[in-house]
């Protein structure tokens, strides 16, 4: 039944080079309990090195949407993260390191308001992995595409990444919905800090059109307007890393 659930999930989602699965947890904490949360999380890092896997990246929202973490677990793919091995080493870890199942399912039940769970395809691991080593500092753009509009979107996402190397600023990780919420994807931008983040403000704007128009766009100022004509909606967040 889940090989069947997934296949017809995959054919609706927008389709990418980039193939590695991940597994996006969104949670708010409780009033008064994200240092704890937090904590929690924490708790489970050594249970993940015990399983030989790797930790998920994690951020903590600084402003924009409504989530106050977000989790990034690598799994590379649901028939390699579900096979019996990784599950058994999962499950001998669980047991021996860190909060018991039952102690973490009672601590989350407490400690969180609201989460949300979206499985993507994304870029390689090591990519990801050396993005967040080289950066603290984050902006999180999450989208739900007008109906027929998913592989415009998507397109549009890969544009603006030509876009921005053309004026010498990072690219967006992109990260296409496979199972879960609604979101069809959602980009990571990677800074060292708000000041780099910032930066983009000192291109002169002959140059972010010249950019713009070689990378499909009919100009800077119309990067915006041609994102909108494609969205239902559109989330966004700046976040820092939890180490």
């Amino acid at each position: 039944m889940l090989t069947l659930l997934i296949a017809s999930l995959l054919i609706q989602t927008p389709q990418t080079s980039d193939g590695y699965l991940y597994r996006t947890l969104l949670v708010r904490a409780a009033p008064g309990e994200l240092l704890s949360l937090i904590e929690l999380f924490q708790k489970q890092m050594p249970a993940f090195d015990e399983a030989r896997e790797t930790r998920p990246f994690m951020m903590r929202h600084s402003q924009g949407d409504q989530w106050d973490l977000l989790l990034l677990y690598p799994m590379h793919s649901f028939h390699d993260y579900y096979s019996s091995e990784r599950s058994v080493r999962r499950g001998r870890a669980a047991r021996s390191v860190g909060p018991s199942a039952a102690e973490l399912g009672a601590e989350l039940d407490r400690l969180v308001a609201w989460q949300e769970e979206l499985y993507v395809a994304g870029p390689p691991l090591d990519t990801v992995t050396a993005a967040f080593a080289n950066a603290s500092y984050f902006h999180v753009e999450m989208f739900i595409a007008l109906p027929g509009m998913r592989k415009r979107l998507l397109e549009q996402r890969q544009m603006e990444n030509a876009y921005l190397k053309a004026i010498d600023r990072p690219q967006n990780l992109i990260f296409t919905r496979v199972a879960g919420a609604a979101w069809d994807l959602y980009t990571i931008g990677f800074y060292r800090d708000i000041r780099h983040f910032a930066a983009s403000a000192d291109v002169p704007a002959d140059r972010e059109d010249a950019a713009a128009r070689a990378a499909g766009f009919e100009s800077a100022d119309r990067i915006g307007t041609y994102l909108r004509s494609l969205i239902h909606s559109h989330h966004d967040t700046l976040a820092r890393q939890i180490q």
